[in-house]
């Protein structure tokens, strides 16, 4: 709570300092939201994704079931692993289609990443075509023993690990480029998944998730790194994207992307309350049978 205060905080200051507006923030992204939706969907990114790095991804429906397991169920739109859960098995995948009751959200099935690790890149682009102002490249390491665990903040099995100073300049460069590939984004977090650190760099990865909401650089809850080098890396970050906040083009079209985002988040937060209610129901019913 504290490390997103220090970002909102800072971000604003330098706003003010640069005779820029803070609300234009929410409109860093606006040109990959869809209006029509009113999210940023997870099929308009992965559509972005070069087929080498693309998992295999489709709109969830009672008649679809994928070749193989384990397969994650997730919403549309959805942040820090919000609503997702996955299916080791056919039953699995039909017990969550069961509680899931019916709803404007859509849900999407993804494929699992073949990779043994996974990582969160947080990047700002600078002001050249393959250049970065700031990116951070974390590894999200999981302490369940799970090989497909669902990480992210609100697990108290997930922790994070900076390895941003252990690639060389030209190491960082080639990951700066793969992921300027993927869409032309003012800001992004990409998750992502590969058997090593050597093979993110070379390519040999696959996507799980882009962030372009909110996108938080989980360097800032990593556990090797020191509080004043996180507060450092924050003032940083939110100076660069203050900085890119002020080139928004005037004619930019102008997106209602935080009160549809509002939305849609009630929404996702209702579909969780009945899934977790009915889950509570199947419980009380199989201990009373026994």
């Amino acid at each position: 709570m504290m490390i997103r205060l220090l970002l909102i905080l800072s971000y604003i200051f330098i706003c003010v300092g640069l005779r820029v507006s803070p609300r234009k923030y929410f409109q860093l992204n606006a040109p990959f939201f869809n209006e029509a939706l009113g999210m940023f969907s997870k099929l308009d990114m992965d559509a972005r994704i070069p087929e080498q790095w693309r998992l295999a991804q489709c709109i969830d429906g009672d008649d679809v079931y994928p070749d193989s397991y384990p397969v994650f169920v997730k919403p549309e739109w959805g942040q820090n692993s919000h609503g997702i859960e996955r299916a080791d098995t056919i039953s699995a995948l039909e017990a969550i289609r069961a509680r899931r009751q019916p709803s404007p959200m859509k849900y999407l099935l993804q494929s699992a990443a073949p990779g043994q690790r996974e990582f969160e890149l947080f990047m700002i682009p600078g002001h050249t075509p393959t250049g970065a102002a700031v990116l951070s490249i974390t590894e999200t390491l999981n302490s369940s023993g799970e090989r497909y665990p669902i990480n992210g903040i609100y697990n108290q099995a997930t922790t994070y690990r900076d390895l941003t100073c252990t690639l060389s300049s030209d190491d960082k460069q080639r990951v700066v480029s793969q992921l300027r590939a993927m869409g032309n984004y003012r800001i992004a977090r990409y998750g992502v998944r590969a058997d090593s650190l050597s093979a993110l760099v070379e390519g040999r990865f696959h996507v799980i998730e882009i962030n372009l909401f909110l996108p938080m650089p989980l360097v800032l809850l990593a556990e090797n790194i020191r509080v004043s080098r996180k507060i450092g890396f924050a003032l940083q970050c939110m100076w660069q994207l203050a900085k890119i906040t002020k080139t928004i083009p005037a004619d930019q079209p102008h997106k209602a992307v935080f009160f549809r985002k509002l939305k849609i988040a009630r929404s996702l937060k209702s579909d969780t309350k009945t899934r977790k209610y009915n889950d509570r129901i199947q419980e009380v019913d199989l201990s009373m049978d026994q």
